[in-house]
């Protein structure tokens, strides 16, 4: 998706805030740019709006509303640029543990608005990806656990050679037009349940 065609959503409880921050975005480009005010009930807003990128400025943040605003930001899925006047490292731990892409503090400025919302795409983005192949790479690992526990089940079930083993499940795969490790699954539950 091309940066500039982003539906922006701002939360800001300050208007002139937040309208430094929708200044800085409609200057670069984006069109898309909503403004609420209002922190309460604002994961219905964002259900409802579905932006793209979610920017957030907190003037003087309290633990509260930084707690809301982390447990929000855990759940929403999408790229968040954070501005804040005053922080430490806890909040900054925190920030980055909950998703936050971007977390700026004392940096509001109208010209750097662009090129914090692009990095925290970009962070997002490549976060998501690690996140994929992280889930990805855990998955093949589980699916050759199973195979390999198939494989000794068959080794000592039929006496077979472990290159024998994984032949027949390679072959049972092929015939029934499934993955090997579902096959191995169901050798391991069959196993289970006569054992």
């Amino acid at each position: 998706m091309v940066l500039s065609e982003l539906t922006i959503l701002i939360i800001d409880e300050n208007v002139i805030r937040a309208s430094i921050i929708e200044e800085g975005l409609r200057e670069a480009g984006h069109g898309k740019v909503m403004v609420i005010h209002e922190v309460n009930g604002v994961a219905r807003v964002i259900e409802a709006l579905k932006p793209d990128v979610i920017v957030i400025d907190i003037e003087n943040p309290n633990r509260d509303m930084m707690e809301h605003l982390f447990q929000l930001t855990r759940t929403v899925g999408r790229p968040i640029a954070m501005f804040v006047d005053r922080s430490d490292t806890a909040q900054i731990e925190a920030a980055m543990e909950a998703g936050v892409s971007a977390y700026v503090v004392d940096g509001l400025k109208k010209e750097r608005v662009k090129s914090i919302l692009d990095m925290a795409v970009s962070r997002f983005n490549a976060f998501s990806r690690l996140q994929r192949e992280l889930a990805e790479a855990k998955s093949a690992l589980e699916e050759r656990k199973i195979v390999e526990r198939a494989k000794g089940i068959l080794m000592k079930m039929r006496g077979l050679s472990e290159e024998d083993a994984f032949a027949l499940l390679r072959q049972t795969a092929m015939n029934e037009k499934k993955k090997i490790s579902e096959i191995a699954q169901s050798v391991v539950t069959a196993a289970g349940l006569l054992m």
